[in-house]
């Protein structure tokens, strides 16, 4: 662990050699003719010489700060201090595959894309080119442009229907802190003391939900927190390969991740270097009164305990910075901060500009990097590399793939045959080659095609007028007339769920809501609130109500439904009461379903290409209900299948999928991320062998919803979430993915600081295999992994060739969190070493023997934190106070704790606890949460939540020997610590 250190205890040595050269010069000795020169090219101030210690230039610069100045440098949007020729400075470029938000720029595919290439190496080289684009754009300097970006996403990816899912890595943590040490190392830089950008973590902490999300608190108890949910985030801040965190919106057992004090106790131990810490947008006045999480009154409180906590920099209010600097102010003036405290976090802020080489003439290191490099031919081959990297390959019955060279006469179909979807976090795209455009381009000659959405229009069974939109380039509103034609013709693309969105036929736009009118004027779905979702009901006659969705993002102050019907004496269309909406006829111009299995018959292949628009399937604000295809689209790859056999079915979204029976009927399927600009050509160079596919899938593929416990569960240990702990019969497993050839593992074997195994292609291509390494612990005090991924490895092999494969693994990984006292154990036992192409498709294994430890009988006459406990039901965790530590707190009657093989002596002891909130009892048990009563402690109500009182019970007879004991409280209690003695 590296240790927290204030920033002058580093570097001492350089600082003591500047102040001896300076004395030299001052006493007249004798000076070289070299550091004369370098003294007469010496900067105005200390804090803009290069060759002094950061930490030196850092105190130099607040020491030249007013007190106003300083609490500037706190909120997003720092302005310029002209007396010292500082720039403005901004937190947060978005760059999660590639600069987002400023114009073009190369689009890579989706975090969970990047990361299901398993290549770390290839990750680095792509995080290396965003943060190249992120500096091309500082001579410019356009509207929203930093330094400081807010990539990577690291929250593990516990649930699949998290909207959130494509901006992940992994389910595994270990995987998800690879991908991000990769990523953030090619972002960085690789030189902590000489930035190429500062990237930021997301969200810190337990953030996997976005239904009330700034409400929810996640309970992470000592071995979730610990085993998973920080494991996820440690990596990359131990290799300085990130810079900060970003606070998440939820609460963490019950408080509020914007003052959660571990962004100060935790993460800052985890590395030498200064970090910045940011919170998520307008997260600051949730705290306050008149915000949802209503912790405390006003926002000077929230943004003091903010800092207390280790938030250096409020992300809120826009540009307008002086709501913040006002209420820091006011903390300061009222005595809940101290100028220290301001000093911190702005001595953080500066800490990273200065590593940026702001202050460094001609900018540093990185000063002359121009918008050459943006969207440049290598970032381009790139870009197309790793989106054929990322494909995975699910199935491929009777060699279906790849398509042999004489199939020219390929049919490309489906709603995503001929389109690209960026998402929330994408850059713009500079151009677009879509899977039909790739395979045209790689076959050299055009090729069939459809989407495969039928063409309807939508007529007034009341009046008889057809709705209309307007023909040229930016639409117009639409309303009902009495003409037809392609102006009264609309695509419809069914998203699942009951969503669909409508392309006008006249302009090829999409129709949406303007806050006025519904106008066809969008190239595709977007915004904040997607204003262009639609969801038809069809009545009992057979017409149907168009209901408007294009709020249904859980927003609070939009009340659903509402329909749409004519509001204009010109017919134009509006926003009515159901009792109000017309009634459609739906008149299928054209179907879709026959168009494409025309455009298949006879042809050697179809190719259809499903799956999901992000701005709906789940995204910011809005989770996923179901993860099935749309069964429009699951329908569509029947009829083609029947009408070719010889069909090839891309599945391109951003989350595992529930199937069904289609995977059981086609004989090939691969899945993609919207893989960005290159889709098109990455996919042809799969599908027709030129590239030979090695994605490997980062999540557990289930079979149903049923097999997931609820989304705002996040026990994975006790709910069995993840490969790690489902026992169910998964999909396709982690780590599943396909090759077009073999590989024959050989026996794994210890080798030094870990194991190797020979592997060899055994098939006729060129080709890469994953290899990896998972362990289990046959015998454990504590509830187990089935399986848990140690190490891997991606490695290319000739037709034939064979390699020793080495993977590190020390006795230390297979360490996990004693909640008995608190550290981390590696057991006495042995643990099974796995080794194979993915966790279900085991190739070798082998044992190893630990000499380690034997957790002990918990020594309950200590005082123990009710956290601790080792099964429970009915509790929340909850804050003990607003500024720190966690209780348990009882949600219902009955509620119990669990605390395992405790030693209780020999009789007669008594039962202290410390507890708030609800008058009750907590009875002590023995067994079962219904076993031997020892022991009753009544309380009395303390009137409030953070108000503890001392209770205590003697024990009987019965209380001895080494036991399970129960602690059962009653509703409304509050449980911070207690002893048996």
């Amino acid at each position: 662990m590296k240790g927290k250190r204030s920033r002058k205890s580093r570097r001492r040595p350089r600082i003591a050699l500047v102040l001896a050269l300076t004395l030299i010069g001052g006493l007249g000795a004798a000076v070289p003719a070299a550091t004369v020169s370098a003294a007469a090219d010496a900067p105005a101030y200390p804090f803009r010489d290069p060759r002094l210690p950061v930490d030196s230039r850092v105190d130099d610069l607040l020491s030249r700060l007013t007190l106003d100045e300083k609490v500037s440098l706190l909120h997003q949007w720092q302005p310029a201090i002209p007396r010292l020729g500082i720039e403005a400075f901004k937190t947060g470029t978005e760059a999660l595959h590639g600069v987002a938000w400023l114009g073009e720029a190369t689009v890579f595919p989706q975090a969970v894309g990047l990361a299901s290439t398993w290549d770390p190496a290839l990750i680095r080289r792509v995080g290396s080119a965003v943060g190249d684009e992120t500096r091309g754009f500082q001579q410019e300097r356009p509207t929203g442009w930093g330094l400081n970006l807010w990539a990577p996403v690291v929250n593990p990816l516990r649930d699949p229907r998290w909207g959130r899912n494509e901006e992940g890595y992994s389910e595994d943590p270990y995987l998800t802190g690879s991908m991000a040490t990769a990523y953030g190392t090619g972002l960085t830089g690789g030189d902590p003391e000489h930035l190429k950008t500062a990237p930021t973590l997301k969200h810190f902490l337990g953030n996997n939900n976005e239904a009330d999300r700034t409400t929810t608190s996640s309970d992470l108890r000592p071995r979730v927190l610990k085993e998973y949910e920080e494991q996820a985030f440690r990596p990359a801040i131990e290799a300085d390969a990130a810079t900060g965190v970003m606070s998440s919106y939820n609460l963490v057992n019950g408080r509020p991740a914007t003052v959660n004090p571990a962004l100060d106790d935790d993460v800052r131990t985890w590395t030498s270097q200064d970090l910045l810490n940011v919170t998520d947008a307008y997260a600051p006045n949730n705290l306050t009164g008149t915000g949802s999480q209503k912790y405390y009154g006003t926002l000077a409180e929230g943004n003091a305990a903010a800092l207390k906590a280790g938030i250096d920099s409020f992300t809120t209010d826009d540009t307008n910075s002086v709501p913040t600097t006002t209420a820091v102010r006011s903390a300061l003036a009222d005595g809940l901060l101290k100028e220290s405290d301001v000093d911190t976090a702005a001595g953080h802020v500066l800490d990273i500009r200065v590593r940026l080489g702001e202050f460094d003439p001609g900018g540093g290191r990185y000063g002359a990097i121009d918008k050459s490099v943006v969207n440049s031919p290598a970032h381009q081959r790139l870009a197309r590399q790793a989106a054929a990297d990322a494909a995975v390959l699910l199935k491929n019955a009777g060699g279906a793939l790849p398509l042999k060279a004489s199939a020219k006469d390929v049919a490309v179909v489906g709603p995503l045959a001929d389109t690209l979807y960026t998402d929330w976090y994408s850059g713009t795209l500079p151009y677009a080659v879509t899977p039909k455009a790739g395979i045209a381009a790689r076959l050299g000659s055009p090729v069939a095609g459809s989407e495969g959405v039928d063409r309807i229009s939508l007529r007034n069974t009341a009046s008889g007028a057809y709705v209309t939109a307007g023909t040229d380039a930016d639409g117009e509103a639409l309303k009902e007339s009495a003409g037809g034609g392609t102006a009264a013709q609309f695509d419809v693309f069914d998203w699942g769920a009951g969503i669909v969105t409508l392309r006008s036929a006249a302009n090829g736009k999409y129709v949406g809501y303007n806050w006025s009118n519904f106008v066809n004027d969008q190239v595709q779905p977007n915004g904040w609130f997607v204003q262009q979702q639609f969801a038809p009901e069809e009545q009992a006659d057979g017409t149907y109500l168009l209901r408007y969705a294009g709020y249904e993002t859980r927003e609070p102050w939009w009340s659903n439904p509402v329909y749409l019907g004519p509001t204009g004496s010109d017919g134009t269309l509006g926003l009515v009461a159901k009792s109000e909406a017309a009634h459609y006829a739906k008149d299928v111009v054209r179907s879709g379903t026959e168009e494409a299995v025309a455009a298949v018959k006879g042809k050697s292949a179809a190719v259809v290409v499903v799956g999901s628009m992000p701005a709906i399937n789940g995204r910011e604000n809005d989770d996923r209900e179901d993860m099935g295809l749309a069964p429009s689209q699951e329908a569509l790859v029947e009829a083609v299948r029947k009408a070719n056999p010889h069909t090839v079915v891309v599945v391109e979204n951003s989350y595992p999928t529930t199937l069904g029976a289609l995977q059981a009927k086609v004989p090939a399927l691969l899945w993609t991320t919207h893989a960005g600009q290159e889709t098109g050509n990455a996919l042809a160079d799969v599908l027709f062998g030129d590239v030979n596919p090695a994605g490997r899938l980062t999540q557990t593929w289930y079979r149903s919803e049923a097999d997931l416990p609820s989304v705002l569960e996040y026990d994975t240990i006790k709910y069995d979430r993840t490969y790690q702990y489902f026992k169910g019969d998964p999909l396709y497993a982690f780590g599943h993915g396909l090759s077009y050839s073999s590989f024959r593992y050989g026996q794994v074997k210890r080798a030094g600081g870990g194991y190797e195994v020979a592997v060899t292609n055994t098939g006729s291509r060129a080709g890469d295999e994953v290899v990896q390494l998972y362990t289990h612990q046959r015998t454990s005090r504590d509830k187990q992994p089935l399986k848990q991924l140690k190490a891997f490895e991606r490695v290319s092999l000739k037709p034939g060739e064979t390699r020793t494969v080495r993977l590190k693994l020390r006795e230390k990984d297979l360490a996990h969190w004693d909640v008995t006292r608190s550290k981390w154990v590696v057991e006495s036992g042995t643990y099974d070493v796995l080794v194979g192409a993915s966790s279900e498709d085991i190739r070798s294994r082998t044992s190893l023997k630990v000499t380690g430890e034997t957790i002990p009988a918990r020594d309950l006459s200590r005082t123990t934190r009710a956290e601790n406990f080792d099964d429970y039901e009915g509790v929340r965790l909850v804050d003990e106070s607003k500024a720190r530590g966690t209780a348990v707190g009882a949600s219902r009657d009955g509620a119990w704790l669990k605390f395992a093989d405790s030693r209780l002596g020999t009789g007669g002891a008594k039962f202290a606890a410390r507890v708030a909130g609800s008058a009750g009892k907590v009875e002590v048990r023995l067994g079962s949460p219904a076993g031997t009563l020892v022991g009753t402690a009544t309380v009395s109500g303390t009137g409030s939540v953070y108000t503890y009182a001392e209770v205590a019970a003697p024990l009987s007879a019965a209380a001895k020997g080494r036991q399970d004991v129960y602690l059962v409280l009653g509703d409304g209690m509050r449980l911070s610590t207690f002893t048996l003695r």
